[in-house]
């Protein structure tokens, strides 16, 4: 294998990788001798087909796997050697005009990671952000939840039910005469106006008293989840067996052990942990803008094109998401297209935010473990089909680029928790609009100062071989270690989370004949952190 530069200039390299035609004809003389042994013919015994048969029979596909992995293996030797860094996935390109017999000649070009020198850590200073939860909060938080969990009381014989009452009923469903499965239910609870039966079902007993039966006709909707009576017009015979009125719903600990809690007390800390819980995103994006301001102020190297790139078309790909959410899509997209430039500009800030962070990670120590990796992992491989994750976990392991972006936003979060670590934090109580406000003035000023900030040009020339900082330690189940850890692809100081109020999701009713009940919902018990 002969290398040779040919290009060298700012963060870019390409070279020219040729490939004898003696060394792949080598390997495939080999590989063919590997697998000759496996090689089935009919007139020969198992394991005794000549080279020369096995190689007509398959030499085509041997050679291109062969040269594949001649190609590769010498790319990844050609990185080695020159210390190179990449930003992103080298392009490698064969000579069109290659043939079998002749030498290969391969281009490689990439894009290679600036030196930074890590900024120090000393000397930060953050301001915290903080929105108490109060005692009005929380009994607001429950008093939703209690009035999703109503409570009924039987009323007077003579009661007529009306709209928001709650019957006690046994039906019958019927299809031309004959009762259907799953159209049969004792004792079921509907709230007339809560529309969990299907269309028409509760307008009909509206008026019923305790006691009456009767026969209501109803049409099932066409996209009704059971097959079998989509669309079918079918009869219920009902009988009432109680008519209730809501009651207001005193809160003490019964209220709460109805939840499932043991206590009143034991459900306001639940409901305190949720409400802080919903802040604290706002909170560390709020101070994460303010750390990322503060490093990137004094910092503006060169960052490679092809990250910047890659990041602008996730922004790109999310706006255009949201413009077209909104009442005049076109107008939106319009907009968006004219501030293009400036998005450009903010993606090349925040690749720039993120190599600082990987430098500072380093070399203050921040890894990510072989643990928290495997988890990662297995999370990513849920994303795909069931028969796809084992080959997913397998090229993970295979790739370490691949496997180093998808570990940079766990990392970038650990070295942004160290700086927090770091940092001089002091707090101040806001209100949640307060803490909003911030965070999109933090935003206004993120695009202000990525529209202010001078374009470097490219150095005309730069040495060919520099030498690398500090590599990463290699990881378990990696081929080969990574270069350095790729920044994250967005920041969470980036998203922009909204705040939600407290409420506790409605449960829901008992479903009409052939929908299932769903059981009433307690609050989720608060994690650990």
């Amino acid at each position: 294998m002969q290398t040779k530069q040919t290009t060298s200039e700012g963060l870019k390299r390409a070279y020219l990788i040729t490939i004898t035609a003696d060394e792949i004809a080598d390997k495939i003389d080999s590989e063919i001798k590997k697998i000759a042994p496996q090689v089935k013919m009919p007139g020969f015994r198992p394991g005794k087909v000549p080279a020369n048969l096995v190689k007509k029979m398959h030499g085509e596909q041997i050679h291109a796997q062969t040269l594949n992995d001649t190609i590769r293996e010498s790319v990844d030797k050609l990185i080695k050697e020159e210390d190179l860094r990449p930003a992103m996935q080298p392009s490698i390109a064969l000579d069109e005009g290659y043939e079998e017999g002749k030498d290969a000649e391969v281009t490689v070009e990439l894009e290679v990671l600036p030196q930074v020198e890590a900024p120090s850590t000393d000397g930060l200073k953050l301001e915290k952000l903080v929105v108490p939860v109060t005692d009005e909060q929380i009994e607001e938080a429950i008093g939703n939840i209690a009035g999703q969990n109503k409570s009924y009381k039987d009323a007077a014989k003579t009661k007529k039910a009306a709209e928001g009452d709650q019957l006690i009923i046994d039906f019958v469903g019927k299809l031309d005469g004959e009762e259907f499965e799953g159209g049969k239910a004792e004792d079921a609870a509907l709230v007339l106006g809560s529309n969990t039966f299907i269309p028409g079902f509760e307008d009909q007993l509206v008026g019923v008293k305790k006691g009456d039966e009767k026969t209501i006709t109803v049409t099932f909707p066409e996209d009704y989840q059971a097959e079998h009576l989509a669309g079918k017009e079918a009869t219920f015979d009902v009988t009432v067996k109680a008519v209730k009125t809501e009651t207001d719903t005193k809160i003490d600990d019964d209220f709460a052990k109805q939840l499932g809690l043991d206590s009143l007390d034991k459900l306001k800390e639940i409901m305190k942990g949720q409400l802080e819980q919903q802040t604290a995103g706002l909170t560390r994006t709020q101070m994460k803008r303010s750390l990322l301001d503060q490093l990137a102020a004094g910092h503006d190297f060169e960052v490679p094109s092809q990250m910047v790139d890659a990041e602008f078309e996730q922004i790109w790909a999310q706006l255009q998401q949201e413009a077209q959410k909104e009442d005049n899509p076109e107008e939106a997209l319009k907009q968006i297209e004219d501030e293009r430039d400036d998005y450009k500009a903010i993606a090349e800030r925040r690749v720039r935010l993120g190599l600082l962070l990987s430098e500072i990670g380093q070399a203050n120590g921040v890894e990510v473990t072989q643990q928290e990796m495997s988890m990662l992992v297995q999370q990513a491989a849920q994303q795909y089909r069931e028969e796809d994750r084992e080959r997913f976990m397998q090229y993970i392991q295979q790739e370490p680029m691949a496997a180093a972006q998808l570990r940079a936003p766990l990392y970038e979060d650990k070295v942004v928790d160290f700086l927090f670590d770091k940092a001089d934090v002091t707090e101040r109580e806001v209100t949640v609009e307060e803490l909003q406000a911030a965070i999109e003035a933090d935003e206004e000023a993120e695009a202000e100062k990525a529209k202010a900030a001078p374009k470097k040009k490219a150095a005309k020339k730069a040495p060919a071989k520099k030498a690398a900082p500090k590599k990463e330690a290699k990881k378990d189940g990696e081929k080969k270690p990574a270069a350095k850890k790729a920044p994250a692809k967005k920041a969470d100081a980036d998203k922009k989370p909204a705040a939600k109020k407290a409420t506790a999701k409605k449960p829901a009713a008992k479903k009409a004949p052939a929908k299932k009940p769903a059981a009433k919902k307690a609050p989720a018990k608060k994690k650990a952190d």
